[in-house]
């Protein structure tokens, strides 16, 4: 009964902020991790057959309850792996139609990893090299950075800067984007992911200030790990989403870097994952609203913050421009924190004034938080988001505009 109530909430998830929590725990975990539970599954139910264990009507109801978790678990997993045409699709069109013979590796192939499945939560890699707790401000650990580079130690590699998720209250630089900055590390790239201030004891703008110093600690010190200073991504999750798109979105505002205005904190490509794009709810979205007038709020922006003014000078909707660079936004629609139309809206709102690309991959029963651990959804996005990467780096992708893109 316990697993068909997980299967059947990770195919259609518990609508409601009451159950939001419990919905995206319980959610998240059986979406991401329904290969295995399959196969316990189908195992359990096959050794009680073997056994001769089904007699009474419990044991047939039992048996009934196990189809039924098996069938939404073969749904969930099916969801899973329509990942790679969700993010080839977005890809594609939003990059050209030429867009896997830009970049200067071959594209991935698309398999999926198995063996990695069967551990998933053994997140390392032979030929990736993680240097731990670089202080790239004084403070204490919270301004703390995580470097990762391949082995052979990589010379002039692209730069890609991780800010982990947490409410803005919590998280941790050891617990969010692991996969991926192994996925970047093995290709070449070099990984940074950081600590930053927490709310209440910090409130807004300490979280973006310190995620500029580690922007500009990178373009000092970058190369002492093979990294290239002048081409330096971000990519995010949650909270880290909104404060990825924020620091792609605010390049140049001297008011947001207090002490070091003259530093160039300006970042090349942001792939912001189920992010906060409307800090003040201006959409008019039911679930954002109720963020906004959550308790949440005052504790991220202060008691005095005055609405609507500071809470939009928080949102990446009030700083879309022209100059934004190459984003490529990811969103589930099954997310229980923030709904995937404030990713529509932000997606909408950003390509209709951005010159650059801006690609979206709406990735259908995807939970909050999907990316932690490698799973059949999760590598496919990671895979995507490197080869968005790689194209934006590219010598024919770096700079192009949409129009460029289209015309392929």
């Amino acid at each position: 009964m316990v697993t068909a109530a997980l299967a059947a909430n990770a195919v259609q998830p518990v609508p409601g902020m009451p159950l939001s929590v419990p919905t995206f725990l319980s959610g998240w975990l059986t979406a991401e991790l329904a290969p295995q539970l399959l196969a316990a599954t189908v195992a359990d139910a096959g050794i009680r057959v073997a056994r001769g264990r089904i007699r009474s009507r419990a044991d047939v109801a039992g048996l009934a309850l196990a189809g039924v978790s098996a069938t939404a678990l073969t749904a969930v997993v099916t969801a899973g792996r329509g990942a790679r045409a969700e993010v080839e699709s977005a890809l594609t069109e939003a990059l050209g139609s030429d867009c896997r013979t830009v970049a200067d590796r071959p594209a991935s192939d698309g398999a999926v990893p198995w063996r990695q499945l069967a551990w998933p939560f053994r997140m390392r890699r032979a030929d990736v090299v993680r240097v731990r707790n670089l202080a790239y401000a004084p403070g204490g650990r919270r301004f703390r950075m995580d470097v990762y580079h391949r082995r052979d130690t990589p010379t002039n590699a692209p730069v890609l800067l991780q800010i982990h998720g947490g409410g803005w209250v919590t998280g941790s630089k050891d617990h969010q984007g692991v996969p991926l900055m192994l996925e970047m590390a093995s290709r070449g790239w070099v990984g940074a992911a950081i600590n930053y201030p927490l709310s209440p004891r910090s409130v807004w703008p300490a979280h973006l200030i310190a995620i500029k110093r580690a922007v500009a600690w990178l373009r000092e010190n970058a190369a002492t790990y093979g990294g290239d200073p002048d081409f330096i991504a971000v990519t995010g999750g949650s909270a880290g989403g909104h404060l990825a798109a924020m620091l792609a979105l605010t390049a140049g505002e001297s008011g947001l870097q207090p002490g070091f205005e003259d530093a160039d904190t300006s970042v090349q490509a942001c792939a912001p994952h189920y992010g906060v794009y409307d800090f003040a709810g201006e959409t008019g979205i039911k679930a954002v609203r109720q963020r906004v007038q959550s308790g949440l709020m005052p504790l991220v922006l202060g008691k005095q913050a005055r609405f609507p003014e500071d809470y939009e000078a928080a949102s990446p909707l009030a700083h879309l421009r022209a100059d934004a660079p190459p984003f490529f936004v990811i969103h589930g629609t099954s997310d229980s924190f923030i709904p995937v139309a404030e990713a529509r809206e932000f997606v909408r709102r950003l390509r209709a004034v951005s010159v650059n690309p801006v690609a979206y991959a709406e990735l259908r029963g995807a939970q909050h938080a999907f990316d932690i651990f490698p799973s059949i959804r999760s590598i496919t996005v990671a895979r995507g988001v490197a080869d968005f990467l790689d194209w934006v780096h590219a010598p024919r992708g770096h700079g192009r505009g949409r129009a460029d893109a289209d015309a392929g």
